[in-house]
């Protein structure tokens, strides 16, 4: 799991569609037949208006007569003057732009240079020396090929037809040059607005001057301008299966972000005039900063999100009391204190995933599902997966199920006595709890009679963002990395979340970290973010081919200990959650798998993303969640009749889960029954960095 737009307040969002200008059907014969004509037109029209602007501002002088008897050099020499206050005046008529590198102390500023290669040397040292240079090749190739596929489709499409391309190019050609006429006549000091409005959620250009001064509002518009056709392009792209056009527009996305000029010192005006300012020693400490967040992943770049020493786990981040109560190779499971007399009788257990640690959903006090949960009188039980190394390589999907889940329940019962229990689990969590309900229900064991799902898919078939590193030529090249190492490294697990939203989640950093030389600043969330852990090789092999490649699950043909898994055999009641701007587990999918089962199911749409859809507190007053019927028909049809309710959705859940199981005891404190505290929490497992 990522972090999601919500959580990063929306960041660097795109252009408007309605910024792109489109040729008229009345235009399009006329570009058709004659497109060198258009071009020179466009030339033509572009010199007669640059001439015009100059008129308008050229002043206005007397003539003035000539001596005679004056010879040729004298004449020469005058003539030479006049042109030169003409110039000099047209040039005083201009209006004033302030300038962006006033007083440039070159002496520090090529010292801080110098530092600034030595730098670099150091980084390129840290790369090369932590990296498999055969594993990189081996990844970078994949990579590659696996973009120029996409996007080779793509240009086949247009360039098979040159005269389509040719439309298209005159397109772009058009509303670039109408950017520049805007910044002719700007320059000329005429007030006129901009082809591109410049949006105020995209952070990336928040810096007046990329208004205020001519040169870069032109860079700005003349960018988001070819960025917004290009990916208008894959639109545009006709038959392009839905794999080839959710891989091509994320490679249009990755490269548009990578090619802003909000990530360069020389065009971007803020990152220009700091660096003057300071001679360059901010480049100087964002190089000492790259070195050591490639030295931090093992030769890999870990970009630094937050300030992490802020946060320490058990004081100030999943800081919830509990104890940790039994401990396998693959998990620890934690048991929470009570705060209330009695608790409902019914325990619940909840099933984090493994790409990210548990605490995602015990942040601190004000952000914690499981505080609040236990508030409410529940008994809360969490598992925290253990950051596995190669030792744990052949730890496969059934391992995770029975050694985590079903150790689980037997080890809730122990401590509880108690035979029924409520389960939930969130994304991949939540896979893996389905996965072992359909087990249970084909071997006849009835222990869990409650579940809840959080952004949690059982149906790939559409699967969102990450199914663009899902196929074979990627898998094929990540099993060549995990056979050497016995894992999936976690830095680059979270790298790839990161590519997901690049503007947000790695250029935001790259600018600020590397190129200003600013720390970033104390954010829980991110800080949880960074905090990667390793999948086991079997583990994540299995997952992903069976899940994201074969669809397994949802086809009825996943078979695990010898037994073909049927979701429709899983008769509990369900209470389905999905974010109505999830990227990883994305809303229609998660409606579409919710049909599979074969009891009740409650479905509900949260506000906000992957994240922040599902740590919203009620005491935050946050988003809000819609109610309907039955998941019948399509997703776009139960969110037209839907009902929308403000805030958070916990309320609601509770309701539905202590209505099914009202019954109360008097509070369980851990290591009051048969088990004994091994430890804290938030136990051992979860301080284990990658």
């Amino acid at each position: 799991m990522g972090v999601d737009q919500d959580a990063k307040t929306k960041k660097g969002a795109e252009i408007k569609k309605s910024s792109v200008k489109k040729l008229t059907d009345a235009e399009r014969p006329a570009v058709r037949q004659s497109l060198k004509e258009t071009s020179k037109l466009i030339r033509s029209d572009t010199e007669t208006k640059a001439s015009s602007s100059q008129r308008k501002t050229k002043p206005k002088t007397k003539p003035k007569t000539k001596s005679a008897g004056s010879n040729s050099a004298q004449t020469k020499s005058k003539a030479g003057d006049k042109n030169k206050k003409s110039k000099q005046s047209q040039e005083d008529s201009l209006p004033a732009f302030e300038p962006i590198m006033p007083g440039v102390e070159f002496g520090a500023l090529a010292e801080n240079m110098a530092d600034l290669v030595d730098q670099g040397r150091k980084a390129l040292t840290a790369a090369l020396g932590g990296v498999d240079a055969e594993e990189t090749r081996s990844e970078l190739a994949a990579s590659v090929a696996d973009a120029t596929k996409a996007l080779g489709v793509v240009a086949e499409y247009w360039l098979s037809k040159p005269e389509r391309a040719a439309m298209e190019q005159a397109q772009l050609y058009r509303g670039l040059t109408d950017i520049w006429q805007q910044t002719l006549m700007r320059y000329s000091g005429e007030a006129t607005p901009p082809v591109v409005e410049a949006d105020p959620a995209d952070k990336r250009f928040s810096s007046p001057e990329w208004q205020e001064n001519p040169f870069f509002d032109w860079l700005r518009q003349s960018y988001l301008y070819t960025s917004r056709w290009a990916g208008d392009l894959i639109d545009k792209t006709e038959g392009l299966d839905s794999q080839t056009r959710v891989k091509a527009a994320f490679y249009t996305r990755l490269i548009s972000s990578a090619i802003s000029p909000s990530n360069f010192v020389p065009t971007n005006p803020e990152l220009l005039r700091a660096t003057v300012e300071a001679k360059g020693e901010n480049l100087v400490r964002g190089f000492r900063m790259l070195v050591e967040d490639i030295s931090a992943g093992h030769g890999i770049l870990k970009i630094r999100q937050t300030d992490e020493d802020k946060f320490v786990l058990g004081v100030n981040m999943a800081n919830t009391p509990g104890k940790v109560i039994w401990r396998n190779d693959v998990m620890e499971l934690i048991q929470y204190a009570p705060t209330t007399s009695e608790v409902y009788a019914r325990p619940l257990l909840i099933t984090p995933p493994w790409i990210n640690k548990f605490y995602v959903l015990d942040l601190n006090k004000e952000k914690s599902f499981v505080r609040w949960a236990v508030e409410q009188g529940l008994t809360v039980f969490i598992i925290s997966w253990i950051n596995p190394d190669e030792s744990k390589a052949e730890k496969g999907f059934e391992a995770y199920m029975h050694e985590g889940i079903l150790t689980a329940l037997d080890v809730i019962q122990q401590a509880t006595g108690v035979h029924k229990i409520a389960a939930s689990g969130y994304c991949v969590g939540g896979t893996l709890l389905a996965t072992t309900l359909a087990y249970m229900a084909a071997t006849g064991d009835d222990r869990i009679d409650s579940v809840t799902f959080f952004a949690t898919q059982v149906d790939f078939s559409n699967a969102g963002d990450l199914q663009i590193f899902f196929d074979e030529e990627r898998l094929a090249a990540m099993d060549e990395s995990m056979a050497k190492t016995g894992y999936l490294d976690g830095v680059k697990m979270a790298n790839a979340f990161n590519m997901l939203r690049p503007n947000e989640l790695i250029w935001t950093y790259v600018v600020d970290n590397y190129m200003k030389g600013v720390e970033p600043a104390a954010f829980d969330l991110l800080a949880w973010n960074s905090d990667c852990t390793r999948i086991p090789r079997a583990n994540h092999s299995f997952y992903t081919r069976s899940c994201y490649v074969e669809n397994l699950l949802a086809r009825g043909l996943m078979v695990i200990d010898g037994i073909k898994l049927n979701l429709h055999n899983v008769k509990v009641p369900i209470y389905e959650l999905a974010t109505r701007e999830d990227h990883i587990a994305p809303a229609p999918s998660v409606f579409r798998g919710a049909k599979l089962y074969g009891g009740s199911v409650t479905f509900v749409l949260g506000g906000a993303g992957h994240i922040a859809g599902v740590i919203n507190p009620p005491s935050k007053n946050k988003y809000q969640y819609w109610t309907n019927g039955p998941v019948i028909g399509n997703y776009e049809d139960w969110v037209a009749t839907a009902q929308e309710t403000k805030g958070s959705w916990w309320p609601n859940w509770l309701a539905w889960l202590s209505a099914q199981a009202p019954q109360r005891v008097p509070a369980r404190t851990p290591g009051d029954g048969k088990l004994k505290p091994i430890c804290e929490a938030p136990g051992d497992y979860v301080r284990v960095k990658s």
